[in-house]
């Protein structure tokens, strides 16, 4: 895990075969764009960093518990040319562009001498998701390499990830731009580790909560296989090989085109819900007056600290059960001190801690923009435990050897279940995502769910490989043509993706 970034020379140790014409094109305009842009300049590297997919372990990376994603071959490109000349007014200049200039316009900023850059999250800026890899990369070289000055940049950017699309375009994009400005200013190896590491904190720079899943399969991940990722009592990645069946685990990938911003909708949505765990793992821990430790969420406590309180006290008789039984505690423990179903008012949750209302704004919903009137925490807690009961089936049903005869049915059942969890329980799905599941499952899936924050964006599908065909005609015809009767082949061709598990960043 704690390897450095590779280094490639060829695009087929990245991309599929099917693929490879295509990527070698995009990869050329890249480079011919560039120097278009910057005078006939030609790049000194090219910074690479996939999205990613959920398989499972939804919204609950940032309580701490295990999930289990997969890169995928949408990636974001930073091409850099790296210059002590590039400057403004004796301090670094960085220069960024987008190949897609018409959506995305060019910009120029200052990065003082000890690498600060100022990010305004209320600025809905493409630019902000390349400011937060600066400020992670800098906050690394200054700990480091402390008489380390920063260089200026010209940088030309090329995404596939579609941007709000569930598939983590903000953390591919932070990954790639924290590793372009390591690279940049000589630091050769690249840990992956403290790439992940700096990539989680400098992403919550433009004002969202987020956990640590995205940044560590963009990163981690490895081609063909899926990723177990921990993040108690600190951060360890594990490859999960895929079984080898006839037919294969297939997963496919369907887009609403229901665009959901996590940075944007963060305030009554994402960062709410961080808010909503912290607070069942508070309220808990408070009813039994337990201590819990500061930990590596968002917000420093979680529900995953609570569990290691909880069963580090003398209320455990047994200190080491099965991890399953220990989720199925914590599950008895959120059904007793979590009694309003309805919801908590400001006023009932600071209550219930013994604090002020002012206290209770300021601790959990300052941080990060939060906005509500009720809170939902045995609704939020209940689905992140249950959750992690169901990663920790899926891993295990992946690890079997030999595998079930009813693997793929089984697997399938997981997901169905996060999908019901997602919906019901924590209110991040909508009927566009649902539509997709439904219609997907009625043409033969065996599993599908929403993939990635919710309110929008993709659902991802374990299909067996003879009915990928029929699946895909389903969509067409039911959701995409009925929503959008002239929808074009390229667009379709955008909208459902097979995908198999990609690399993760690359130089």
């Amino acid at each position: 895990m704690d390897q450095p970034v590779p280094v490639l020379n060829s695009l087929d140790k990245l991309y599929p075969p099917e693929a490879l014409k295509a990527q070698t094109q995009r990869w050329d305009h890249l480079y011919k764009r560039f120097a278009a842009l910057y005078g006939g300049e030609k790049p000194h590297f090219v910074a690479r960093s996939p999205g990613r997919v959920s398989i499972i372990g939804e919204h609950i990376d940032y309580s701490l518990y295990e999930v289990l994603p997969m890169a995928i071959a949408a990636d974001i490109l930073i091409a850099v040319s790296a210059s002590p000349d590039h400057h403004a007014e004796g301090e670094p200049k960085k220069t960024i562009a987008n190949v897609d200039n018409s959506k995305y316009q060019s910009k120029e900023f200052i990065v003082s001498k000890d690498g600060d850059v100022e990010i305004d999250p209320s600025a809905h800026e493409w630019s902000n998701y390349f400011k937060a890899g600066i400020k992670g990369a800098y906050g690394l070289l200054r700990e480091k390499r402390p008489d380390q000055q920063p260089v200026g940049m010209k940088v030309l950017v090329d995404g596939t990830v579609p941007a709000g699309g569930g598939l983590s375009s903000s953390a591919a994009f932070v990954c790639a731009s924290a590793l372009a400005v390591l690279r940049a200013n000589g630091v050769v190896e690249v840990s992956k580790k403290d790439l992940v590491e700096l990539a989680i904190v400098s992403e919550r720079s433009v004002g969202v909560n987020s956990g640590g899943m995205d940044q560590s399969a963009s990163v981690f991940s490895v081609r063909g296989d899926a990723l177990s990722v921990t993040f108690f009592p600190e951060l360890h990645a594990e490859a999960i090989a895929f079984p080898e069946l006839d037919p294969p685990i297939t997963f496919m990938i369907a887009q609403s085109f229901v665009t959901s911003d996590k940075q944007v909708t963060a305030p009554e949505c994402y960062n709410k819900r961080v808010v909503e765990c912290t607070l069942a793992a508070e309220i808990i821990a408070h009813d039994l007056k337990l201590e819990l430790s500061d930990d590596s969420a968002p917000l420093s406590r979680s529900l995953r600290g609570l569990e290691e309180a909880y069963f580090s006290s003398e209320y455990a008789d047994d200190q080491s059960p099965d991890p399953r039984e220990k989720l199925r505690t914590m599950l008895e423990l959120i059904d007793r001190h979590l009694a309003r179903r309805s919801g908590y008012t400001r006023r009932e949750i600071a209550s219930s801690l013994s604090i002020s209302n002012g206290e209770l704004d300021e601790r959990y919903c300052t941080k990060f923009p939060v906005r509500g009137t009720h809170f939902y925490l045995y609704q939020r807690a209940t689905h992140v435990v249950t959750e992690a009961l169901r990663v920790h089936d899926f891993k295990a049903l992946l690890k079997a050897r030999p595998p079930p005869p009813d693997l793929l049915p089984r697997l399938g059942t997981l997901m169905n279940e996060t999908q019901t969890s997602c919906r019901e329980m924590y209110d991040c799905s909508r009927p566009e995502l649902d539509q997709l599941c439904d219609i997907a499952r009625q043409a033969g899936a065996y599993g599908s769910r929403l993939t990635g924050a919710g309110w929008g964006g993709c659902t991802v599908h374990l299909v067996p490989k003879d009915k990928v065909e029929e699946v895909r005609n389903a969509w067409v015809e039911k959701y995409y043509r009925a929503r959008e009767p002239g929808i074009s082949d390229e667009k379709l061709e955008e909208a459902i993706v097979v995908s198999e598990p990609g690399q993760g960043s690359v130089m």
